[in-house]
């Protein structure tokens, strides 16, 4: 086999099969569009205009959601800036630790994997538990059957973790349908806000800063951020696009700003339709109903009853990617030591990362049998713990990722300082050095005000030990690192090196061969 003068063999054949074992991922299965719909599919429009804005509005008491978006929006272009930069050099399905151990070391790099795993199999668990929220409603409203909202939540896992081997771009295709739909079906409402205004008429007061004081502003930033996971991402598939350094930053850029200008205009859509002075009484009684009553009244029972459909097939388009993001970290992972050495294959089959799949269906089996063995609500009720399910679940993988967004900004600025090119990078150092401040300050308020969102009382364990959950997973993925690097150094080397780390091996395996079969030539 060949080598280039670094050392390394070329070839991702080569990489792929060594040592009989699937060890990357299959490159060009996704273009500009399909990784687009891909990252996009985890925001899942509806399930944020239908889920998450009623829970800001009435659960954290903020009227002004819309600026809000456009505020964070800002912030996350800037963080992309210079995450984007930083996708060109490094192709890694660990993403957000793969570019914390290149720029700030392995150790913080191990942190970060272990953050990123928690916090995102978090939020899909949490997604679990709003579906079955609406299912179980479904079948009392049309079928008039008593349905828990754990039998529908169960099956929903089942089904993804075995699409989860499935190929990626089958996955994107699903995707893709489904999200197109959801946006046209948001779109339609939107216009009949605006078209059919409550009585304050269409107003612009969501928009005024003042409109952005509450107690639970901190909570209500985090949450918001979670409706725009998904962007962030894109690296993630790197490995698996073609031109991986056009395709990845492009996809990052056009989803910060759909984002932020979809759900701006949908926020403030749901003000306009119940009043801004009306909107958080009527989201705290609602809950996720809010905005079916809305759409009942102004487009009727059979547009309502098709948005209750597309409600539930866009979670699942959002499971299948949180899905597909925590395998694909849990595979990196296992390829660098982080995981036992099984997460670190693919399915020979499809491609996926199989291990990693199964690692992510136990999880979202254990958390969803302990929301319902503790439910003794009917699931109908917008304060039955499977609504906790996923308010708890969602900010504390929203915090998690806010706090991996701040570590990558620290990290771009260290990866191209030591590279020396921080003259030619300067503006795009400054967008990151900015972002990381302000993303960090995000994360600080969040934890401030996390009794907010468990509506707990003061002192209470519960704003403590939801957020605990992160910074538990960052202690103990930093002790990990640590213990690598003083009993597995050179694993702990490679770290965030991804595919580069196995053509290392490779090297070293054909070096041992060759150092050997010179002994052997002697010794005759």
């Amino acid at each position: 086999m060949a080598t280039g003068r670094s050392g390394t063999l070329s070839g991702t054949s080569d990489i792929r099969t060594y040592k009989g074992q699937d060890r990357a991922l299959r490159a060009d299965r996704l273009g500009t569009a399909g990784l687009l719909l891909s990252v996009l599919a985890a925001s899942a429009p509806l399930m944020v205009v239908a889920g998450v804005m009623p829970q800001t509005f009435g659960v954290m008491g903020i009227v002004g959601q819309p600026l809000l978006f456009v505020i964070l929006g800002a912030v996350l272009a800037l963080f992309s800036i210079g995450y984007a930069e930083m996708s060109r050099h490094v192709h890694n399905a660990g993403a957000f630790y793969a570019y914390i151990a290149r720029g700030l070391g392995p150790t913080a790099g191990a942190g970060a994997s272990l953050v990123a795993l928690v916090a995102y199999s978090a939020m899909q668990v949490g997604v679990y538990g709003i579906l079955g929220f609406e299912v179980s409603g479904l079948f009392a409203t049309y079928l008039d059957t008593e349905l828990a909202w754990w039998i529908p939540a169960l099956l929903a896992v089942g089904l993804t973790g075995l699409l989860g081997w499935l190929k990626i771009d089958l996955n994107a295709r699903v995707l893709g349908v489904l999200l197109l739909i959801e946006c046209a079906l948001v779109v339609v409402f939107d216009v009949a806000a605006f078209s059919d205004p409550g009585k304050e008429g269409v107003s612009l007061a969501a928009f005024d800063p003042a409109a952005l004081t509450g107690p639970g502003l901190g909570t209500a930033l985090c949450f918001c951020i979670a409706a725009f996971v998904g962007f962030e991402q894109s690296p993630v598939y790197a490995e698996e696009t073609s031109k991986p350094h056009i395709v990845v930053s492009r996809v990052m850029f056009l989803a910060v700003g759909f984002v932020a200008l979809f759900f701006c205009i949908s926020a403030w859509a749901l003000t306009v339709a119940t009043g801004p002075a009306s909107v958080v009484d009527a989201s705290a009684k609602a809950g996720p109903g809010l905005l079916f009553e809305l759409t009942q009244a102004r487009l009727g029972a059979t547009f309502t009853d098709v948005l209750h459909v597309l409600f539930v097939t866009g979670m699942f388009a959002a499971m299948l990617s949180f899905h597909n993001v925590v395998a694909r970290y849990a595979f990196a992972m296992g390829r660098e030591g982080l995981l036992p050495a099984a997460f670190g294959r693919t399915n020979p089959t499809s491609g996926a990362p199989a291990t990693g799949s199964l690692l992510q269906t136990a999880v979202s089996v254990l958390v969803v049998a302990a929301f319902a063995v503790t439910d003794d609500k009917p699931a109908g009720d917008p304060t039955a713990p499977v609504m906790h399910l996923f308010t708890w679940m969602g900010s504390v993988g929203a915090l998690g990722v806010t706090l991996l967004m701040a570590a990558a900004s620290a990290a771009v600025i260290a990866f191209f300082v030591r590279r020396g090119a921080a003259g030619t990078q300067i503006w795009r150092l400054l967008a990151a050095g900015v972002s990381g401040l302000l993303l960090l300050g995000i994360a600080g308020y969040t934890v401030k005000d996390f009794g907010v969102l468990v509506g707990a009382a003061e002192g209470s364990a519960l704003a403590w030990v939801l957020p605990g959950i992160i910074g538990a997973a960052v202690v103990v993925g930093l002790v990990h690192g640590a213990l690598m690097k003083s009993r597995r150094p050179e694993a702990h080397a490679r770290i965030g090196l991804g595919n580069e780390a196995f053509r290392l091996d490779q090297a070293a395996d054909e070096a041992d061969r060759a150092e050997h079969a010179d002994r052997d030539h002697t010794a005759v």
